[in-house]
């Protein structure tokens, strides 16, 4: 197994390796070292029928519940991102989160695995929540140290959410619903299980408050934080191939899903890892 990490130190490259099969308990536990050093993976080649796919996510952990979304017919565990050519409804995951944050526990990480890859656009940016927080000052740092950061699905998939106002066909079945009204607390800088090192927990998808604070209290941090954890500095714009598969790490990244590709067909399908409820 050869791993080729970025000069960052964010995000790695895996090659010499076979997903088609189980993987040895040595190559698994490397793989597991690399996902926690690196936070995002990506193994090219990979041409995963959805049965690997599935076998590969169980290697990692227990499968992760997702909500909201209507999974493959006979995949309960699979989700399919496809968006055909003639649509014009915006491209799923088109805004900066982590993976299910308003979950008691979150997943602890996402596979997703490329079918069709347009020849334009389409890229996932990532950005590092472990540099973004180590970069704050001993200050403010202290000041976040205590908070907790109210997590929700409202504003995505709630009645008055993103797409319940959505007016555009979409392939993809998304359910709006009440449930996503609901609202769960995690500390806003959280400790990485693996690894030990701290990483920023919040995002503009899923993060609606910090608790005891006013709204505009609450949101004059986060949005400073929002605004910090995706510069240039942190950020890595990821170019996909047809049956690469990326893992990444929902503890310690945000992704945003790019478009630029209207006029093209895009598929791929994706899985959780099941994770446990984020700590300070």
């Amino acid at each position: 197994m050869k791993v080729t990490p970025r000069a960052e130190g964010f995000g790695a490259c895996i090659e010499d390796i076979d997903l088609t099969r189980p993987l040895a308990d040595d190559t698994l536990a490397a793989v597991k070292a690399a996902w926690a050093r690196h936070s995002v993976l990506w193994f090219p080649d990979q041409p995963l029928d959805l049965d690997q796919l599935e076998a590969f996510t169980l290697q990692l952990g227990p499968f992760g519940v997702d909500p909201f979304i209507q999974p493959m017919p006979g995949r309960p565990n699979v989700l399919e991102l496809r968006r055909e050519p003639d649509e014009r409804a915006t491209n799923f995951g088109a805004g900066w989160h982590s993976d299910w944050s308003f979950q008691p526990e979150p997943p602890a990480g996402t596979i997703l695995h490329a079918e069709v890859i347009p020849p334009v656009g389409g890229d996932t940016l990532y950005a590092d929540c472990h540099r973004a927080y180590e970069a704050l000052s001993d200050a403010m740092k202290a000041m976040l140290a205590p908070l907790r950061a109210v997590h929700s699905a409202r504003q995505a998939y709630g009645p008055s959410g993103v797409f319940a106002k959505e007016t555009e066909a979409r392939t993809m079945q998304i359910i709006v619903s009440e449930e996503a009204e609901q609202t769960v607390a995690h500390p806003l800088v959280v400790t990485h299980p693996v690894s030990g090192r701290k990483a920023l927990f919040c995002s503009p998808v899923y993060t609606v408050g910090i608790e005891g604070m006013t709204r505009p209290e609450g949101m004059a941090i986060l949005r400073f934080l929002f605004e910090h954890i995706v510069q240039d500095q942190f950020v890595y714009r990821h170019h996909w191939a047809r049956h690469m598969l990326t893992l990444w790490d929902n503890r310690s990244t945000l992704h945003f899903a790019d478009g630029g590709y209207d006029g093209h067909l895009r598929v791929m399908h994706r899985t959780t890892v099941a994770g446990d409820r984020p700590q300070a």
